[in-house]
């Protein structure tokens, strides 16, 4: 990590969060050197990870939260962490949507981010499961007035089902409704990702769901940034050699980086050189 007095307090969290996990734990008086900050910023910043969850502060320090491999958390308590990363990773992906094209969005707040930019993209036909995917389409349609749909503007099909902590709709309604279609693209939200497990999920009903969206796709697409890379749920839904492209962020390390692309045929780093939105600007 490097010195730095004008890192914003997300990127600050970001890089605590990753110097915890990385190193299973971090003292106070290392993080205010290596962050070049005041021990009260540090403590600031350690009392927010705490409440999001994904830290336990300890006496002069902190360590990772020990999850159960059935631990899901809400989508609210998601949407804080790695937001510049996550929006990265939106971006880049968002530059692999063909106009015109049949794509699906699974749940979380990676495609969620995704869904944003989306919308710039000319006819698009959008299948989710994602109540909060669904609702940046409707509310962007209904800002241009009248409740009609402008030319150009996304049709969207929100499948029916249970909803999860993480605002998906999943069980035998949207199972169904979701292996009935064909996607050129479908983009995917992973719980977590690695070399044994693959793609997997701490929800049952999701990874079933999940399975629909992967057979049910032309090219899968995985958007999952760099923390979530090594991590494991409960199920696994699909194996790596099942994804065509995993877009990531700049924070996955060098020697991930390696492994993954041994097992992957495309890994697209976003921000870095062959990143499709720089391309495409």
């Amino acid at each position: 990590m490097s010195d730095n007095h004008n890192l914003l307090a997300e990127q600050r969290r970001s890089l605590i969060l990753d110097e915890v996990r990385r190193h299973g734990g971090a003292r106070v008086n290392d993080l205010t050197r290596k962050l070049n900050v005041s021990d009260m910023t540090v403590r600031r910043d350690l009392d927010a990870l705490a409440r999001q969850g994904v830290i336990e502060k300890v006496h002069g320090g902190a360590v990772p939260v020990a999850e159960a491999s059935t631990h899901e958390p809400g989508f609210e308590a998601k949407s804080g962490l790695e937001l510049s990363a996550k929006e990265d990773i939106a971006r880049a992906a968002a530059a692999m949507a063909v106009p015109g094209s049949a794509i699906a969005l699974s749940g979380g707040t990676t495609t969620y981010a995704l869904a944003h930019h989306l919308l710039d993209v000319p006819d698009l036909t959008v299948v989710t499961n994602s109540t909060r995917v669904a609702d940046v389409f409707h509310l962007a349609q209904q800002s241009g007035g009248a409740g009609a749909r402008h030319p150009g503007a996304a049709m969207v099909v929100l499948t029916g089902g249970v909803r999860t902590p993480s605002d998906s709709l999943v069980g035998p309604v949207a199972d169904q409704a979701i292996r009935s279609l064909h996607f050129d693209v479908v983009f995917l939200g992973v719980h977590g990702i690695s070399v044994e497990a693959g793609l997997s999920t701490p929800n049952l009903a999701e990874a079933e769901t999940n399975r629909g969206f992967v057979s049910s796709a032309r090219r899968l697409v995985v958007v999952a940034d760099h923390t979530k890379w090594g991590t494991v749920g409960l199920s696994s839904f699909a194996r790596l050699d099942q994804v065509d492209t995993l877009v990531t962020d700049a924070g996955l390390a060098r020697e991930d980086r390696e492994v993954i692309a041994e097992h992957l045929p495309r890994l697209v780093v976003a921000g870095e050189p062959g990143d499709p939105s720089a391309e495409r600007d």
